[in-house]
């Protein structure tokens, strides 16, 4: 009963070179230009198929609902009627994950070239508005942003549990690491994945004094468990910490902080962690600042984190006091006319300039007094908005995308994240990103533009900015979305340097990887050419190592499974030690070393055939000593892949499902346990699929009660860890 060794790792190759498709060359940035978050939905149909169960994975725990897929994976054109958006209609969890590439810009909006971000290291979520902002660090010498640890067109990860806070109550069941992006000035990248923001999205990181500060929402389930409310908020990280790590939260505000001026008394408390709902966020005098503006619960403001002109660590995190700025907006989110604040920046100290995206309904836009570009200036210790700067940004007016449905064209209704550059005469160039409404399934899927205008810092008459104007720096095209912009980085004393993400093979969603597993190396220029190396695996190719420095000190050579640019799968070898290792990947233009790489006895991964977490498996009913095999997927017309649902045997009959993974033969078939739907299933191998393969495999009776279960979630667990969750499908 297995699936053959060869077609496996075939498999694992094909997902390695797939995440090679936008690998280039990039020279570094320049100073005096800008940096833009794009990204280019990489879906088609075959992505998602019509019927689908939406959201993939939804444990029996959580309110599932029966929605399915009402649309293909397929972007909206002028030649369907297609939108592969409109599933939001059905699933509000609904979201796909697509590449991010950094464009580097003239101040004039003409493009210098792009970064592309290895999609072996972090996606983000297209349709999520507030993903991808960009900020400089402290010291101006990287980039910093967020992202998600999942594959290309993966669906539903934006409201998904990360690995090390788990709500059983969230019907996006799957767990992805929200990750924090270091760019240096040279190109050089580095992800350190974080469990904070379960449930929802991280949508800005800084990295100061060390640390990395983000900002993001948590909690997509139907409680307010205090393990996943923790993970919202501000949060900090230390670059290149371990998976495991837990969150640490940057103080909380609650609206009962507040007075209501209609009673005189706080506000009552809100739903836990929802308060802090932050996504703007910026440094200025070595004071950390953010932003709420979406979302019924709190207040949609602008908000002081910690102490002036003194930063939280990692120590005080917990004790460190959010509260909005004086004169700001302190009415309740749900009230009639809140605001919708988004990107923020400090011109100087008394002069602060606020994004608001508007309130994304159609009707509101082309009159909104809000949205657009506020101007704050502190007066006696209040702050007092001056003007808000509107003209050229049109409004609620449509303009048309090339290649799109016209029934589909987006109109302007705001600003979400900014950046400015002070220039030598007294002004100060604003560059900013537009919201949209329009009548897709999911605004955020709309192609949005990037905008500048320059402003009179001094200036306090409204009549005088009238004069100001908004300029169209760039227009997303069809399939295309804009999310941040910030200046360019300079080069620190040293050249930054690559940093390889060490993970799973079979799952990115493990703490860890094991001895005689299979694992990845991902980043860039990890090697100059694509290859596929024959068993015995070799330790070198072309140049290209991987080594193991495990917590003993020994040092071992990795055998390597597949080699690309983005990406090399390499066999951690039976004798490498358990504890904190160290794994480098030399090549000929140098040595990448990731640390804090935790090595276990087991780090249990089933591997998945598409975005929906369809089981990478088989089905064998036994019957007289006759074995059938079953395929547990199937393609559509569209090219998609399905699941095709196992036939269980009658009397007399056993129906075997055969599983396929990594990281789970130490365990063996004693500490294996499986549960389908939460039923208990037989366990009656689980081991290796094939000696000095990295790859194993478990096989389980289905319970006979299984018949009929239609759609049905694998739970599998190794020495009491858990491996990611898979779906198949039971006739």
């Amino acid at each position: 009963m297995s699936m053959t060794i060869t077609r496996t790792l075939r498999l694992l190759c094909a997902l390695a070179f797939a995440v090679s498709a936008f690998a280039q060359s990039f020279s570094g940035f320049t100073q005096g230009n800008i940096v833009v978050s794009r990204s280019v939905y990489s879906g088609t149909a075959a992505s998602l198929a019509v019927g689908q169960p939406l959201p993939p994975v939804c444990p029996t725990t959580a309110a599932c609902g029966t929605a399915v897929a009402t649309a293909s994976g397929a972007y909206a054109s002028t030649t369907s009627t297609n939108n592969v958006f409109n599933n939001n209609l059905v699933d509000g969890s609904f979201g796909i994950t697509s590449p991010i590439l950094l464009d580097q810009m003239t101040p004039t909006g003409t493009l210098v070239g792009t970064l592309p971000v290895p999609t072996s290291l972090v996606t983000t979520s297209f349709s999520s508005k507030s993903e991808v902002a960009l900020n400089l660090s402290a010291d101006g010498t990287a980039i910093t942003f967020m992202g998600y640890v999942a594959p290309p067109n993966t669906i539903d990860v934006s409201n998904a549990n990360t690995p090390g806070a788990y709500d059983p109550t969230n019907p996006s069941g799957g767990s992805f690491y929200r990750a924090v992006v270091q760019v240096g000035a040279n190109g050089a990248i580095q992800v350190t994945p974080t469990n904070s923001c379960s449930g929802n999205n991280g949508r800005a990181a800084i990295l100061a004094n060390s640390n990395y500060y983000m900002v993001g929402n948590a909690n997509n389930g139907g409680g307010t468990p205090a393990n996943i409310v923790a993970t919202a908020g501000v949060q900090m990280a230390i670059p290149g910490q371990s998976l495991a790590t837990n969150p640490v939260e940057v103080g909380v505000f609650s609206i009962s902080q507040v007075t209501n001026p209609a009673t005189g008394l706080p506000y009552p408390a809100d739903k836990a962690g929802k308060d802090n709902n932050f996504r703007g966020l910026t440094l200025f005098n070595n004071t950390l600042y953010t932003t709420k503006g979406s979302g019924s619960n709190g207040i949609n403001t602008v908000y002081q984190v910690g102490d002036s002109g003194s930063l939280p660590t990692i120590a005080n995190a917990a004790s460190a006091a959010i509260k909005p700025l004086k004169g700001f907006p302190t009415t309740l989110a749900k009230a009639a006319g809140a605001a919708d604040p988004f990107g923020i920046f400090f011109a100087n100290a008394t002069t602060l300039y606020v994004a608001d995206e508007g309130d994304g309904t159609s009707a509101d836009a082309a009159t909104s007094t809000v949205a657009g570009l506020q101007k704050w200036v502190l007066t006696s210790g209040t702050w007092n908005r001056v003007y808000v700067l509107q003209n050229g940004l049109n409004l609620g007016t449509p303009y048309s995308v090339a290649n799109y449905p016209a029934a589909l064209n987006p109109a302007p209704d705001g600003l979400r994240n900014i950046a400015g550059r002070i220039n030598g005469d007294g002004t100060v160039t604003i560059f900013a990103i537009t919201s949209t409404i329009s009548a897709n399934g999911d605004q955020g899927a709309d192609p949005n533009q990037l905008v500048s205008i320059t402003d009179n810092i001094a200036n306090t008459s409204a009549s005088l900015a009238g004069t100001e104007k908004f300029t169209v720096l760039q227009t997303a095209n069809a399939g295309e979305i804009l999310r941040g912009v910030c200046l360019t980085p300079v080069a620190g004393s040293t050249p930054a340097l690559n940093v390889p993400l060490i993970l799973s093979a079979a799952s990115p969603q493990s703490f860890s990887i094991s001895p005689g597993s299979l694992a990845t190396a991902s980043g860039q220029g990890l090697a100059l050419t694509s290859t596929t190396p024959t068993m015995p695996f070799p330790t070198l190719v072309n140049g290209v190592s991987v080594s193991i420095v495990d917590g003993n000190g020994v040092n071992t050579t990795a055998p390597m499974v597949s080699i690309s640019p983005n990406q090399i799968t390499f066999f951690v070898p039976p004798t490498v030690a358990t504890g904190t290792a160290q794994i480098s990947v030399t090549t000929p233009t140098g040595t990448q070393t990731a640390s804090n790489v935790e090595i276990s006895a087991v780090a249990p991964g089933l591997l998945t055939l598409n975005g929906s977490q369809l089981a990478a498996a088989q089905a064998v009913t036994v019957s007289g000593g006759t074995q059938t095999v079953q395929q547990v997927y199937t393609t559509n017309s569209s090219g998609a892949t399905v699941a095709n649902p196992i036939t269980m045997g009658g009397t007399g009959t056993s129906t075997y499902l055969l599983l396929f993974g990594s990281g789970i033969a130490a365990g063996g078939t004693a500490l294996t346990s499986v549960t389908i739907n939460g039923v208990a299933a037989t366990v009656t191998y689980a081991g290796s699929a094939g000696a000095d393969t990295g790859l194993d495999q478990v096989n389980v009776l289905l319970p006979a009660k299984l018949a009929g279960a239609g759609n049905v979630n694998v739970q599998l667990t190794s020495e009491g860890i858990l491996a990611n969750q898979v779906q198949v499908t039971i006739k």
